[in-house]
């Protein structure tokens, strides 16, 4: 029997519409710092690597390449310390909300099965419980599931979408090892990882779940999900992918095989561009911090407490009201953030601050916070 669809909640954004009318009203415009999609230009290193793979007549095959798993290889030992992944571990995605979104159902999880997932979410990882028929578990810390056989997969996320938080390596490290006991898969979603403002992550990078001070040296049960649709201005080409156990990964791609759900083999070549050249990331980064730096003293200045927001690209942010009193007050500046409530119950008194949108609007938005002051 199908999913019917009125077990799913609704389209979160969908209630945003009154906002986004009522911003829009502004004599200077809106300002829409909800959606967290990247406005900067695709690199042209990345628009070179697709123009050159175009002519693509034939299937690409669901694995891809081995340019590409390769250089996902070398990515996670130059970039995130992860060295002595196989090629064979890692496995393109068309984006990574569908295989966050599809990952329990494609693991098998069914009706008496427990997703877990931090308590202020994205909300896609409860939705891929439901899919499966599954039951989500909102829960941070480990005490809360450690020993309970009945939860199959824990998903973390550092940094996470929406607070900026990051977790440290000890406590992924606690978190594999409790799953483990219990035979669960760890998927660890680190799409932000290359964004950190705080140290020690700066300095040190954003723990990756195949970290060796994480995984204890191996990767069984352990899934690390990562997307160049941040990172790189990519979210266009829905390039993203999965590395880690290779039980899991082979039991993906199977499924995967069967289903048709292959990245493009133009999207792939861009990737391998994408990834193979640090330089665009730092130049973005930069371009994000001169954003996040002007954004935060204007919030501060509002009045607003900034919570975590150690990394990624948000501010979580608070007037110690609830997040739609919030979304009323921004939207009398003209200014649009998503409401805490997509994220969970933990999250109701939170607004997300997106510091994706150009400098101008930047800029614009900073201005209207200081006259609010």
């Amino acid at each position: 029997m199908g999913l019917h669809p009125h077990s799913l909640p609704d389209f979160p954004w969908d209630s945003l519409t009154p906002y986004l009318e009522r911003a829009s009203v502004h004599p200077d415009g809106i300002v829409n710092l909800s959606v967290g999609t990247p406005v900067d230009p695709t690199p042209q290193v990345v628009k070179d690597a697709l123009m050159a793979a175009a002519d693509a007549p034939g299937y690409p095959t669901t694995h891809g390449t081995t340019a590409l798993r390769e250089t996902v290889v070398e990515w996670f030992e130059r970039r995130r310390g992860v060295a002595g992944l196989n090629a064979a571990d890692v496995l393109p995605t068309m984006g990574s909300k569908e295989l966050v979104a599809l990952l329990p159902g494609l693991l098998g999880l069914g009706e008496g099965d427990i997703v877990v997932h931090p308590t202020a979410a994205y909300p896609t990882y409860d939705v891929g419980a439901r899919l499966a028929g599954a039951t989500a578990l909102p829960a941070d810390a480990v005490a809360d599931w450690a020993g309970n056989t009945q939860v199959k997969l824990v998903w973390v996320n550092s940094p996470s979408n929406p607070t900026g938080a990051v977790a440290s390596a000890e406590y992924l490290a606690e978190v594999v090892r409790a799953a483990r006991a219990i035979g669960a898969v760890v998927a660890s979603d680190e799409c932000y990882a290359e964004l950190a403002w705080a140290e020690p992550w700066v300095t040190d990078g954003v723990p990756s779940i195949l970290d060796p001070r994480v995984s204890g040296g191996h990767n069984d049960s352990l899934l690390a999900v990562y997307s160049l649709s941040k990172q790189s201005n990519l979210a266009g080409y829905r390039a993203a992918f999965a590395a880690g156990d290779s039980r899991v990964i082979a039991g993906l791609l199977e499924t995967r095989k069967h289903a048709g759900m292959i990245v493009p083999a133009p999207v792939q070549a861009a990737m391998v561009a994408a990834l193979g050249n640090d330089a665009h990331v730092e130049a973005q980064k930069q371009i994000y911090g001169a954003r996040r730096a002007q954004l935060i003293d204007a919030v501060k200045g509002a009045g607003f407490g900034v919570e975590h927001s150690e990394a990624g690209l948000y501010l979580w942010a608070t007037r110690g009201e609830t997040c739609w009193q919030t979304l009323k007050f921004l939207a009398d500046l003209g200014i649009v953030a998503a409401p805490g409530a997509f994220y969970g119950e933990a999250a109701k008194n939170h607004v997300r601050i997106a510091l994706t949108a150009t400098d101008e609007r930047i800029s614009a938005a900073c201005g209207r916070f200081v006259k609010a002051r």
